[in-house]
């Protein structure tokens, strides 16, 4: 079965010959930089051949990015680069770039994915976290208040783009899957309250997830933490799935699929645990094993795979995951 439709087969809940075996996220720049020290090739840094050199499953991820080359950064982690209507009227130029994507750029990927070779997954950004790349972390939460016209207008802004953007990609090639990335929840839950989901995010989200359900594209939310509470508010618009499921927010995986049977889930498999060898791997990958046998569920690192973790505790995860995916294929039967 090529990898193309295993995936498609998996988030369908049909029976498929193994689990994807496959590193989402990549890596840290960190764990990269580490392992060309223990014998990674030193001109491997994409992670797409990264993940080739590795044997894992061939996946192409493309984040499309809605600032321009022209606009201005923000001077720190978490800071902002717009206080007011008239600090988004002077960087909106350098906003929402026209065309989306360079889809020359793409048409390898076409190539590959018609061939069921390349899994191709597109990340756009989302309406909880574009505003607060834009706002900077304090100001955003307090916009949500004090400036309810502007958030509006940047989401209705970046709706139109993502929906362009969307066009110009899937002219090229359509992706199996779309991820939108938003990261509105920490290790306790959501970071705004269903009432401000549903003013300022969920009219945003229908009209997205219903440009990608006319395509057969799969719609998943990002965000770490405990991502538990926001699974009904996002089954209301539309999204039908979510990574990356972090352990030590306290994600059960077990619970969420007794609680949400046809929801699909990517991710999950404790990052913490992995420098602590094959054993404790093992043990993690037994805790997954009831929920991977179920379909609907990609078993991945949890987020990125740390810099603790050596190149040789990697190559025996990823030998522990393709037997694991495997496994739960037996097991399901």
């Amino acid at each position: 079965m090529m990898h193309v439709e295993r995936f498609r087969k998996l988030m369908a809940f049909e029976p498929v010959d193994r689990l994807p075996v496959v590193e989402w996220a990549g890596w840290w720049d960190k764990t990269v930089a580490r392992w060309h020290t223990e014998g990674l090739p030193a001109e491997l840094t994409d992670a797409a051949e990264i993940r080739r050199h590795l044997g894992l499953d061939r996946y192409l991820q493309h984040w499309i990015r809605p600032r321009g080359p022209g606009c201005p950064g923000a001077p720190s982690h978490g800071a902002g680069i717009v206080a007011d209507a008239a600090g988004y009227e002077s960087v909106r130029e350098h906003l929402y770039p026209n065309p989306a994507i360079n889809a020359d750029a793409f048409r390898p990927w076409g190539v590959e994915h018609e061939r069921g070779e390349a899994v191709v997954w597109i990340t756009i950004e989302g309406f909880f976290w574009f505003p607060r790349t834009l706002f900077g972390i304090e100001r955003h939460l307090f916009a949500f208040y004090d400036q309810a016209d502007l958030m509006h207008r940047m989401n209705e802004d970046l709706c139109e783009f993502n929906l362009r953007a969307l066009d110009e990609f899937c002219a090229v090639c359509t992706p199996d899957f779309a991820t939108v990335a938003e990261d509105m929840s920490y290790n306790h839950g959501p970071m705004l309250s269903k009432e401000l989901f549903d003013e300022f995010c969920a009219p945003y989200y229908r009209r997205i997830t219903a440009a990608l359900k006319e395509r057969g594209i799969v719609a998943i939310v990002d965000s770490d933490g405990d991502v538990t509470p926001l699974i009904p508010w996002l089954e209301e618009v539309g999204i039908e799935g979510i990574l990356p499921l972090e352990r030590m927010a306290g994600v059960d995986v077990a619970a969420i699929r007794r609680a949400h049977p046809r929801w699909r889930m990517l991710g999950a498999f404790d990052k913490t645990v992995m420098k602590h060898g094959e054993a404790a791997m093992r043990r993690e990958f037994e805790r997954l094993l009831p929920v991977m046998s179920q379909g609907g569920f990609v078993a991945a690192v949890d987020h990125q795979t740390p810099p603790d973790v050596s190149l040789d505790t990697y190559r025996v995860y990823v030998e522990l995951l393709r037997e694991y995916c495997e496994r739960a294929v037996a097991r399901r039967e």
